[in-house]
């Protein structure tokens, strides 16, 4: 059984109320089943980029030593991109710890540490999206398209094609959720600020305070996350 940190829990509590107080742009967080620990993130594709319209889910795991160990960032919807494994795990230097040997060429300074937080992950996921890091991808066929689809100024068009392929195939998720997907500038900028009952929120995050520390925490019956998880460490 998983024992609960009091200093994960503390920093979760806080991260998620300042984001849901002030969310970023092009970004929602909700928990899983109302645990702490596990978060779904919704995405909406920046406009003027390829992804402009899209409505991408991922899924975010916190350790029980956070801060001080990054959480896994996943994507549910299919993602065709250089640093994304086609497991839908997310390559990038800040989600790997300190001391991992993921990405021995990178300088500790570039990897995970206890400064980062949600806010500068979900950033550093966005930025990823609109400019790959090519060097070292997690996948190759993905990397060796943009390569070619940049380098042609948009001639050779097979990247573009299957990532705007995608994103049809997340605005019809998005339709059938009833979500409605920016597709303006204006609208993707406005910050949805929705309104949260604080007795309500503060109720749930209230529960944390008492948290059982025997529950576990992955208790959720997600046998191929875990085949996933294997398989991701097993590609590093």
């Amino acid at each position: 059984m998983a024992i609960s940190s009091g200093a994960a829990l503390k920093a979760l509590q806080i991260e998620y109320k300042n984001l849901l107080s002030d969310p970023i742009e092009g970004f929602q967080v909700k928990l899983v089943y109302d645990d702490i620990f596990v978060w779904d993130v919704s995405i909406f594709g920046p406009p003027d980029t390829l992804y402009e319209g899209g409505y991408f889910k991922a899924r975010m795991k916190f350790p029980l030593d956070y801060p001080y160990s990054p959480p896994t960032f996943r994507f549910i919807t299919k993602m065709w991109h250089p640093n994304i494994f086609e497991t839908g795990y997310v390559c990038i230097s800040i989600l790997h710890a300190p001391h991992s040997g993921a990405m021995r060429e990178l300088q500790p300074s570039e990897k995970w540490n206890p400064t980062q937080n949600v806010r500068t992950i979900l950033l550093s996921v966005l930025s990823l999206l609109n400019e790959p890091i090519i060097n070292n991808p997690a996948n190759v066929n993905a990397a060796e398209m943009y390569i070619r689809w940049t380098n042609s100024s948009g001639a050779d068009k097979q990247y573009e094609r299957i990532v705007r392929e995608q994103v049809l195939e997340s605005r019809q998720s998005a339709e059938i959720e009833g979500i409605i997907v920016p597709l303006t500038l204006e609208d993707y900028c406005m910050k949805t600020r929705e309104k949260v009952l604080l007795d309500s929120s503060d109720e749930l995050l209230g529960e944390y305070d008492f948290y059982d520390e025997d529950y576990d925490l992955y208790e959720e019956s997600e046998s191929s996350d875990d085949e996933l998880n294997k398989n991701y460490t097993d590609t590093l």
